[in-house]
């Protein structure tokens, strides 16, 4: 079964689909930091048939409401991340999700299909996620734990603050391997 993570340089959830016998791949603009399945390419200029789970994680920077107070002046770009989310979106694979925090998406697209929480997969911080879905279930909580910070809010300002605060936490990326490789694992064995 092949898996595509999209806007993705750090290979976590490749990783986690690849610990458990998927044929996953990540592909972004970037030079992956981990070895492994990774295509460096304009995801736009890939082969989009083929691929039986495709998770994407487009850039928030012009989408996050964290960063609303600057959207006045950044209509063009906001528009441009809109038309990559539906893009994306429009991917012709029957299972996929799209992650990305809370702001635009959820007003000029559409509602957040689940909600969920790093503290809900045993990491314990708080960082509201947003799950698009198309055929895939919602994530079922992992490990709840205490301990609810906002490390990511607090990242010291460096070259890196963006990258570090883009990276999917294990707990989640093992639950979404875990949880959709197996549905749609059991419902392509059983002929769904």
């Amino acid at each position: 079964m092949k898996v595509l993570v999209v806007c993705e340089f750090s290979g976590i959830v490749r990783d986690a689909f690849s610990m458990l016998g998927y044929d996953a791949w990540s592909v972004d603009l970037l030079p992956t930091e981990k070895a492994g399945n990774h295509i460096q390419s304009d995801v736009k200029l890939i082969n989009r048939d083929g691929w039986n789970i495709v998770i994407c994680f487009p850039p928030c920077t012009y989408l996050a409401s964290s960063g609303a107070r600057w959207w006045k002046n950044r209509l063009y770009e906001q528009q441009e991340a809109l038309d990559f989310v539906e893009w994306l979106l429009d991917w012709p694979t029957e299972y996929l999700a799209l992650e990305n925090p809370i702001g635009a998406i959820s007003t000029r697209i559409r509602k957040p299909d689940q909600i969920i929480q790093p503290w809900q997969f045993g990491h314990g911080e708080t960082k509201a996620t947003c799950l698009w879905l198309k055929g895939l279930p919602l994530l079922i909580p992992t490990n709840i734990v205490s301990g609810r910070q906002s490390r990511v809010h607090y990242e010291s300002p460096s070259s890196n603050r963006w990258k570090n605060r883009s990276r999917t936490y294990r707990g989640i990326a093992n639950a979404m391997a875990q949880q959709w490789g197996s549905y749609v694992k059991n419902r392509r064995y059983n002929g769904i």
